[in-house]
């Protein structure tokens, strides 16, 4: 069994959506990113490839190339979980945070949740999703910008 950590920030800037676990959320604030700013899919794969001792999300996916401009996170996460299964390594399960004042993730959950196990491979039950605020304390009190933490657990395929 495998365990791994991943966080991602983002700021935000004028937009009209936020892209949230694979899921477009309207919204009157946009993600500054060079892909699609998806915190939590971002999150997720920094968890993934920690845990597989495979590097970081940007190792494999730098800002810096321009092949990745505005590309969907998904993309991200299928890739990652390739790597998994070249390793033999599959999900166990998932716990993610979402620390936002805006926007409200709470009628979201469930999509999100159901997105990351279908790009996961594995049982929604398996995936958790929380969402929390800062209290107004801080960068994401402030509302200049997002954060999301990823925990996962894997284990070799059977």
């Amino acid at each position: 069994m495998r365990i791994g950590f991943g966080i991602d920030i983002h700021r935000y800037c004028d937009g009209d959506h936020v892209m949230l676990g694979g899921i477009r959320i309207p919204s009157p604030i946009g993600i500054q990113a060079h892909s699609d700013g998806d915190v939590v899919l971002h999150a997720l794969c920094d968890a993934l490839l920690g845990a597989a001792a495979l590097g970081d999300i940007g190792e494999h996916f730098p800002d810096t190339d321009p092949r990745w401009k505005d590309t969907a996170s998904s993309a991200f996460v299928e890739y990652t979980i390739a790597l998994l299964q070249q390793q033999q390594l599959q999900v166990v399960n998932l716990d993610i945070s979402i620390v936002a004042e805006q926007p409200k993730i709470s009628p979201y959950k469930r999509a999100i949740r159901e997105r990351i196990a279908e790009l996961c491979s594995v049982s929604p039950e398996v995936v958790s999703i929380k969402a929390t605020t800062s209290e107004k304390i801080g960068f994401v009190g402030r509302q200049e910008g997002i954060v999301a933490f990823c925990v996962c657990l894997l284990d070799e395929l059977r």
